[in-house]
């Protein structure tokens, strides 16, 4: 990695890190900005469990892959979500592999969907608060999440909750396409969507990094036999849309189940971030011993949850496990992160924003 990178590590973070820190963790502002007009998807990564860390790490080392590590409000909020991560717990877990490491390339921790449901007093004062816990905590990129809402609520959560990330030059993600739909029906980010939102934004003085859309993929694991239903000519059209805009790209969810022939394409058609998730909960539970894997599902299946609500619950447990354990998630998590950064097109992508970055500091911008 190119030692002028860490000349981009915010201020803010170095007081966190200390001046002869060599972990560069970078504004995701920086970092999309830098890379848009690259044909390659950076990997962002919510391990919910912190054993597949050290692995994503491992593989971004080797291949010079810029990455970014975040959770969800949900995973990882002001309670610590259903993985018992608050934010400082989540930035310190980071920091801490890092260093074990020596990981020198460049990253961003990501606060991904942070959701904001409706336009009242107390769900803007909860969205403020999770967002100064996360700046102070030292996140460094910000996904709003208002998309459950009408346009026109969207656009005023998004202006009445964006000013600190701006301020602090931190990167800026934007959501459409959760808003009702009939039950059993995707209900697709459309381009004339995209164009009035953005340019509702634009008229608050508000520019976006990043913008994530609905185009037909699904979050968490496929069912056997299901067709994943991706609509790359659409995500085309909203890219397109996105740059006149001045965005870097698109975020493209739903990637744990899609196959990695299609995950190549997608960087063709405009995605510049992919969000990886319930991935790394698979590895991690491959991994976990099958003493405590079973006591997991019988909870799961006492309480009727989802699987994912035990992380939490058997926080301690998990963090516990023995060294062979650990040693066998971060081995697959390296696996996995090789191959989705490969098909990513990420290799090499730290060499790619140092030049971009170093180009940018020389013409004084």
């Amino acid at each position: 990695m190119s030692k002028h990178l860490l000349d981009f590590v915010p201020d803010r973070i170095r007081k966190k890190l200390g001046e002869q820190s060599p972990i560069c963790l970078l504004s995701g502002k920086d970092v999309f900005s830098a890379l848009k007009d690259e044909n390659l998807i950076v990997m962002a990564c919510n391990p919910r469990i912190r054993h597949a860390i050290p692995g994503i790490m491992k593989a971004a080392q080797e291949l010079e892959a810029v990455v970014a590590f975040e959770l969800t409000r949900t995973e990882g909020g002001l309670d610590g979500g259903y993985t018992g991560q608050t934010p400082e717990i989540f930035f310190n877990t980071i920091i801490e592999y890092a260093e074990q490491l020596r990981f020198s390339q460049p990253f961003i921790i990501h606060a991904d969907h942070i959701t904001i449901r409706d336009t009242s007093a107390e769900e803007l004062r909860d969205a403020r608060l999770l967002i100064s816990s996360q700046i102070d905590a030292g996140y460094t990129s910000f996904a709003l999440d208002a998309s459950f809402n009408p346009l026109p609520e969207n656009i005023q959560i998004i202006t009445n909750l964006s000013e600190p990330v701006i301020r602090n030059g931190y990167g800026l993600e934007l959501e459409l396409g959760e808003t009702a739909h009939p039950p059993g029906r995707s209900r697709l980010t459309t381009v004339s969507e995209a164009k009035a939102f953005l340019a509702g934004v634009a008229m608050h003085g508000i520019s976006p990094d990043l913008l994530a859309i609905n185009n037909g993929s699904k979050r968490g694991n496929y069912l056997e036999g299901e067709v994943v239903r991706i609509d790359l000519a659409r995500t085309q059209r909203l890219h397109r849309a996105a740059v006149s805009f001045g965005l870097s790209g698109l975020v493209q969810h739903g990637i744990t189940g899609t196959p990695l022939h299609l995950v190549g394409k997608l960087a063709d058609f405009g995605i510049r971030k992919g969000n990886i998730g319930t991935l790394w909960q698979n590895v991690a539970h491959a991994g976990l011993p099958l003493d405590l894997m079973d006591a997991m599902r019988d909870w799961a299946r006492e309480n009727d949850r989802d699987i994912k609500y035990t992380t939490k619950v058997f926080k301690d447990d998990i963090n516990a496990i023995p060294e062979d354990n650990k040693a066998q998630i971060r081995e697959l998590a390296y696996r996995e992160a090789r191959e989705f950064l490969t098909a990513f097109r990420a290799k090499g992508s730290s060499a790619m924003l140092a030049e971009a970055l170093a180009e940018r500091k020389q013409c004084g911008s």
